[in-house]
């Protein structure tokens, strides 16, 4: 618990300092002789001797006698949750930019705190550590490196991957399939597209001979037609509306007033394990919700959240694999490929749905 005490004197302030107060953060700042530095009476950092100990009212006034804002605690930020914040997303921009893999003390040193300090802050900004982070940015490296010319060893090292060997026994999990298999980019595939109007904005739905493999929600035909081309680069893509129109309608109804789930002819393509996911997902009843702690544990991978999470960010065919289903362990909405505010609106109509008398039966 937090001390509530005057700050009005030096002895109280350094007071505020050696109990690391953070109610008197907005009071005072205390500049550090021997290190030119400013900080806020909370700073984490080790308590300096009180002789070299000085008290500034602002950050502006300490500036004004030349010291600088200490990098830890960046007393010039207005609140605890917004420093967090900027900690994190420079610690983000650094691992983007890292040409390979980098360690968490050198990772911690860049951004000036300590190595666990970090790797807390990290998780409860992020929801996942500096390294898992940073696989998943190695894996989008790679994605891009793939779609690109060069051999496909040639993208592996370009990405950062120290040997192709440690890329193709985690193919499955990170690309859902082969490098190779990846970079073909549907490569012969026949897919015909469709466009019509929903509750939640445009809608793109895109068939195989198979089915249904990609349903796309946003705001214009140009932005979905440019996503759907990402996901299939070298599939051979045709607009034909008539073929998919009961399908567009079904899926139309689906978003309104969600009765039952939706029940399409579906050309599922993943890995193994994206596949046992979406299948539990498809398990998932409507107007009911999973953790993805839960999830995991569904498919037999109960150590396997990321991984978890990771699949349902890969499907292609979302509604009708209902990722929106999924949430975190504390009841939040977590992460949604068309943003947490259609996730809510598509849970909030399937539970008006079995309220409803007399409603249909799957």
């Amino acid at each position: 618990m937090e001390i509530d005490m005057k700050t009005d004197t030096p002895a109280e302030q350094w007071q505020a300092v050696l109990t690391r107060n953070a109610q008197a953060d907005d009071q005072f700042v205390f500049a550090v002789i021997t290190t030119g530095i400013y900080c806020r009476p909370s700073c984490p950092a080790r308590r300096p001797k009180r002789e070299n100990v000085l008290f500034y009212k602002t950050g502006n006034d300490a500036r004004d006698k030349g010291y600088r804002a200490c990098k830890r605690c960046e007393p010039d930020c207005d609140n605890k949750a917004k420093r967090r914040i900027n900690l994190v997303d420079r610690a983000c921009r650094i691992i983007e930019a890292a040409q390979e893999p980098i360690l968490l003390r050198d990772l911690a040193a860049a951004v000036d705190i300590s190595p666990s300090h970090l790797h807390r802050q990290f998780k409860v900004v992020m929801g996942l550590t500096p390294k898992e982070y940073a696989q998943g940015e190695r894996v989008q490296k790679l994605q891009r490196q793939l779609k690109q010319e060069g051999t496909v060893t040639e993208a592996i090292y370009a990405a950062g991957y120290c040997s192709s060997s440690v890329v193709y026994a985690v193919a499955e999990q990170t690309l859902g399939m082969t490098p190779g298999k990846y970079r073909l980019g549907g490569k012969g595939l026949n897919i015909i597209y469709a466009f019509t109007q929903s509750p939640l904005g445009t809608l793109l739905v895109a068939a195989t001979d198979e089915g249904v493999c990609c349903i796309e929600i946003g705001e214009n035909k140009k932005l979905l037609l440019i996503s759907l081309k990402s996901r299939f680069p070298q599939a051979n893509l045709c607009e034909g509306g008539q073929p998919l129109a009961k399908w567009l309608s079904q899926i139309v109804q689906f978003i309104s007033a969600p009765e039952v789930d939706l029940n399409l002819p579906l050309d599922i393509q993943g890995s193994a394990f994206q596949c046992k996911v979406w299948k539990a997902l498809q398990a998932i009843g409507l107007g009911k919700t999973m953790s993805y702690k839960e999830l995991a544990i569904a498919v037999g991978k109960p150590k396997a959240q990321r991984a978890v999470a990771q699949a349902c960010g890969a499907n292609k065919i979302a509604l009708a694999i209902p990722c929106h289903r999924v949430v975190r362990s504390n009841g939040e909405l977590g992460g949604y490929r068309w943003g947490i505010s259609v996730k809510a609106q598509l849970l909030d109509r399937e539970r008006e749905s079995l309220k409803r008398p007399g409603r249909l039966e799957k």
